[in-house]
């Protein structure tokens, strides 16, 4: 009986050994991980910005874009006279020049390129050196009548214009909330319409190339400059205080704000160029003629600050130089730019109010 116990026994042993390794065979084992990478905050942040890099920027602002916008620039007379203000749509262009046309009464010339505007006026007449500031950028001229000599320049030239007193008032109307003559408006779209209807060239073929400050390019050089008073002639003055939280200069006109009449919004620029030009009236009605190509003095306010330039009419645009004869002009920070075309720089004072 112990031979036959023993003989089961191991019988039994033989059975459960390989039972047993079978059953350590199919044990699952637990996959290794391994400790992620660490990742470089900058990095990833530098990788995301390089994504949202615009590919192109608008000529006359420096603002980056997602598009390539060729056409070009619509150039608009738009009346200062006390009747007309506020005026509608100047807070919309790239780029806006001011300077003296009759008596004591200064007109705009705003150009638009990158913003497409529903409402600009009022639109009055056009001067010669209107008409080369214009013709300088290859503009489209829109405007309500003209001088003989304005008219002569741009016929001589075979300049592309829309005037609305002489066959282009479909592209024009009257606010009859206002009266005559200072109730005459536009837009972009009709511009363009007009422009399509005479066949006008579309293409801009003589784009400026303008100098624009890099994001990394710190601030601005010069002296801290606030605000600025620009006197013309007969008790108007232009003013202009710095914005620091907007980074932007703040308009104003006879020491009010200036704001849009249509959207109440205030007029602002991120460049101010103030340039002294030669004036002469030519005329018993005290037409001007003003010297819109320079050299001449003035200052360039950025930033909060300004510095004292050279300036003259170059490859489309009025530009600033750090001295005569310089071969490159002063970066601009991106944003709107307007210039302040006077008979006098000396008479522009900075302080603290304007």
């Amino acid at each position: 009986m112990k031979v036959r116990h023993a003989a089961t026994w191991l019988l039994l042993l033989s059975l459960t050994i390989p039972l047993a390794a079978g059953c350590a065979q199919q044990k699952t084992v637990a996959p290794v991980v391994e400790d992620p990478v660490p990742t470089d905050p900058l990095q990833e942040e530098a990788e995301v910005e390089e994504e949202l890099i615009a590919p192109y920027t608008y000529p006359l602002t420096g603002v980056p874009t997602e598009e390539l916008v060729t056409e070009r620039p619509i150039v608009v007379m738009v009346e200062n006279s006390p009747a007309a203000r506020p005026q509608t749509g100047l807070h919309e262009a790239d780029l806006v020049y001011e300077v003296l046309a009759e008596g004591d009464i200064t007109r705009f010339i705003a150009v638009y390129h990158s913003v497409k505007s529903e409402e600009i006026g009022p639109v009055r007449s056009i001067r010669p050196y209107f008409v080369q500031l214009g013709w300088a950028l290859d503009g489209i001229l829109v405007h309500a009548g003209w001088s003989q000599e304005a008219m002569n320049l741009m016929a001589k030239h075979k300049l592309n214009h829309l005037d609305q007193v002489y066959g282009d008032h479909d592209y024009y109307w009257r606010d009859k909330s206002r009266k005559a003559p200072h109730n005459l408006y536009t837009s972009t779209e009709l511009v363009r319409k007009g422009a399509e209807a005479r066949k006008f060239r579309d293409e801009w073929e003589k784009q400026p190339i303008l100098t624009f400050a890099g994001a990394d390019a710190g601030e601005p050089a010069g002296d801290p400059a606030p605000s600025v008073t620009i006197p013309y002639i007969g008790g108007y003055t232009v003013g202009y205080t710095y914005d620091e939280a907007a980074k932007t200069y703040l308009r104003s006109m006879k020491g009010e704000p200036h704001n849009d009449k249509k959207t109440g919004e205030r007029l602002t620029a991120t460049n101010v160029m103030i340039v002294e030009a030669k004036h002469r009236i030519v005329d018993s009605v005290g037409r001007r003629e003003v010297d819109v190509f320079g050299p001449g003095k003035g200052f360039l306010l950025q930033g909060g600050k300004k510095r004292d330039i050279v300036w003259e009419l170059k490859n489309g645009v009025i530009r600033a130089y750090e001295k005569e004869g310089a071969l490159t002009d002063i970066p601009l920070l991106p944003g709107k730019t307007w210039i302040q075309i006077v008979p006098d720089a000396g008479r522009v004072t900075f302080g603290e109010d304007a």
